[in-house]
Order: C-alpha cells, then sequence, then structure tokens
C-alpha cells in the first residue's frame, strides 16, 4: 500500500480549459453583480428620498459623471456575459435530455 501518494488530483495537476474558464468567470461576474445590487440596495437605505433634494448630492454626481458611465459600462458587460453564460450553461445541461429524447424517438419509430 502507497501511503504516499496523493487521494485526489489538485489543481496545478489540471490544464486550464475552455469550459473551467468559463464557468470561473461566469461565477465571478455573478459575484460582481451581486455585490453591485446589494450596494446599491444599501446605498438607497442610506440616502433614502429625502437626499435627491440636497445640492451636495448633485454635485457628486456631476463631478463623477465619468466614474459612474464607467461602472455601468462595465456591469452592463458583466451582466450580457453573465447572461449568455448562463443560457450556454442551461443549453449544456439539457442538451443530453434533448439528445437522448431524440434517440429514443428514433429507436421507436424504426
Amino acid at each position: 500500500m502507497n501511503i504516499h501518494r496523493p487521494l485526489s488530483p489538485h489543481l496545478p495537476i489540471y490544464k486550464p480549459q475552455l469550459t473551467s474558464t468559463f464557468s470561473i468567470s461566469h461565477r465571478i461576474s455573478g459575484a460582481f453583480l451581486a455585490t453591485i445590487v446589494f450596494f446599491f440596495y444599501l446605498l438607497c437605505l442610506k440616502i433614502g428620498l429625502i437626499c435627491f433634494t440636497y445640492e451636495n448630492f448633485y454635485q457628486i454626481f456631476f463631478y463623477s459623471s465619468k466614474l459612474i458611465l464607467i461602472s455601468v459600462e462595465i456591469t452592463a458587460l458583466a451582466l450580457s456575459y453573465h447572461l449568455c453564460d448562463g443560457v450556454h450553461h442551461l443549453l449544456t445541461d439539457f442538451s443530453g435530455f434533448f439528445f437522448r429524447k431524440k434517440k429514443i424517438e428514433m429507436t421507436v419509430q424504426n
């Protein structure tokens, strides 16, 4: 019995594959989007509706307009990637079911 052998393959043994890279980036984009939603939820709770009447609030938005545009673009990119990759994951998960159903229909017809 070899006691010194590893029980399971470790991460450095595997080469990065396209599917694993897509899966990891899908999780990262989902975590980023959840963080953005949680941040704006807390921001709306903290600010409230009365803060929109303050002049300082509008000055902050005026001076940080470039930063807001960049953050909206990054969020839109993450959302579109997460949505497309989510559809890809669903199609990949259910493709075996669709192909299996088609094989069953073909065997029944013959």
